[in-house]
């Protein structure tokens, strides 16, 4: 094949997908972006209703409720992703007073009483307000940088407050102390491939410079894709415009420049663009599946060069007083940890299956046994004998041989045990099932009309794809990998394009 058929192949591959790649890369790119800020976008709201029908909560799914408790003898404590309300025999009260403006604050990972105080861990802090319901939510300033705050469970007469890194230790939400777990039991420094992955994407691998420069592909991005179709588009109007007046104008003179601009932007930032784009087709299954328990070596000098063993792996936690032991589910499994945390975690013999997405549900049934409960199902687990069954049929676990379906038939994101001993679950697709009793609450138009979703969570949908699955079904799970390759065939031609004709050019002009 001679060169003028190789340049005229690369064309082909570089001008067509990239007309149909553009408008979706412009969406990564923007979706990208807001993803990189969340602080910067948690007071902007969207609107359920402009949405797919999918996108609207129905009987509290979609993590609407991660848990709850009696606060008295018909009122009922809930909390999630909408907030935290109050569920009484007249209906439902808003208690989010205090939080800041936008769904994304008020967003709860957990919510309990500590002394005369109800305590919520939320994605942007710590905040506190009076058991008697007077006053408003007020954050409490915990000593460290990281907001988002994961758990709380009280320990005899203190305080624990779990985020991702740490564990931090209050006995009056005044003075607290901030515990780096011990490593684990047989500990070499490494990573995991998706994380590794996951943070080269996010340019959060190399600190606030890596994200800042994440954005700023996000920019060549668009800056590319508005070029590449304003060059498809140029010869049109140029020919329309000769047509019409005899001359083209300044159309001539915007068409070569604008040609110049995609080219210079393109073969600046093809390296970087290339190996981010990679980064991220391996983030979504099914190319996600081979990699999640893959691990590799500790990048020097970047983010995840960490004195601290357990940072960004802690999900959830519990104090178990018949063993005198901390329970801890992290991204690599449950641990457990002595009362003083002096000596090395060590992993349980028997783990519960927990999905990639973490612990939702780490709740106790009795002195030894706990209910673990995430996007993989819900199981019942006892620590002391190490036997794990399926909750809703009651037989003995049995972990899956070779790749397995990432998530299970019962994705559970919350549960409630009231004073009454009265259980709830509630499924992340299908939503509140009763599991004891006949009581099952109906979700009022009012908690959703106060439920909208966040821009930060929208623009995940769009980043992941996850918004076409109303129009395409199960095939969305191929949109990331799918244009991910194409954005890398528009890449890869793109550049040899420049490489074999525009830069043959202009060493010819010179």
């Amino acid at each position: 094949m001679n060169r003028k058929k190789v340049i005229a192949t690369f064309r082909k591959l570089h001008t067509w997908p990239g007309i149909i790649i553009a408008v979706f890369a412009i969406h990564f790119a923007l979706s990208g972006i807001i993803m990189n800020h969340r602080n910067w976008f948690s007071g902007v709201d969207i609107s359920r209703e402009w949405l797919p029908g999918s996108y609207e909560y129905e009987n509290w799914n979609q993590a609407a409720v991660r848990g709850g408790f009696s606060i008295g003898k018909d009122s009922l404590l809930f909390f999630g992703n909408i907030g935290a309300w109050i569920k009484t025999k007249e209906g439902y009260t808003d208690f989010n007073q205090g939080f800041p403006k936008g769904i994304d604050n008020r967003k709860i990972n957990q919510l309990l009483k500590f002394k005369n105080q109800l305590v919520a861990a939320t994605q942007f802090g710590l905040y506190q307000r009076n058991y008697a319901g007077i006053g408003v939510w007020q954050q409490v300033s915990v000593p460290m940088q990281e907001q988002r705050l994961i758990d709380l469970f009280i320990k005899q007469d203190t305080l624990m407050i779990l985020s991702r890194n740490n564990l931090i230790k209050s006995a009056d939400l005044k003075n607290f102390q901030v515990v780096t777990l011990p490593a684990p039991e047989g500990y070499s420094r490494s990573a995991g491939l998706f994380t590794t992955l996951w943070e080269l994407h996010s340019g959060e691998l190399f600190g606030t410079v890596g994200k800042l420069l994440v954005d700023l592909l996000g920019i060549v991005t668009i800056l590319l894709s508005v070029t590449g179709l304003l060059h498809f588009l140029f010869p049109k109007l140029i020919r329309r415009k000769k047509r019409i007046t005899g001359s083209s104008g300044n159309l001539s003179k915007n068409y070569r420049l604008n040609l110049r601009w995609h080219n210079v932007v393109g073969y600046v930032f093809v390296l970087f663009l290339f190996i981010n784009t990679t980064a991220g087709i391996f983030l979504r299954p099914p190319l996600l599946i081979p990699i999640v328990n893959s691990k590799v070596g500790i990048i020097p000098g970047s983010h995840l060069d960490n004195y601290n063993p357990w940072n960004d792996k802690l999900r959830r936690a519990a104090w178990n007083q018949r063993s005198g032991i901390y329970i801890f589910s992290t991204s690599q499994g449950f641990y457990a940890g002595d009362e003083q945390l002096s000596r090395p975690l060590i992993p349980f013999s028997s783990q519960p299956p927990v999905s990639l997405m973490g612990c939702n549900v780490l709740e106790p049934v009795d002195s030894t046994k706990y209910l673990i409960g995430s996007f993989s199902g819900l199981f019942t687990w006892d620590v002391q004998t190490g036997e794990v069954a399926e909750f809703f049929s009651g037989k003995a676990y049995e972990a899956p041989t070779g790749m397995a379906r990432p998530v299970s038939d019962h994705m559970t994101a919350g549960y409630i045990c009231d004073a009454k001993n009265r259980k709830w679950i509630f499924d992340y697709n299908s939503g509140i099932a009763a599991v004891n009793t006949p009581v099952v609450w109906e979700m009022p138009v009012a908690v959703k009309a106060k439920s909208p979703i966040s821009l930060w969570n929208l623009a995940l949908e769009i980043h992941t794809g996850r918004i076409l699955e109303p129009f395409i079904g199960v095939f969305y799970l191929l949109y990331i990998p799918i244009a991910g390759i194409c954005i890398l065939m528009v890449l890869f031609s793109g550049f040899f394009i420049w490489l074999l004709a525009h830069r043959k050019k202009k060493k010819k002009s010179e």
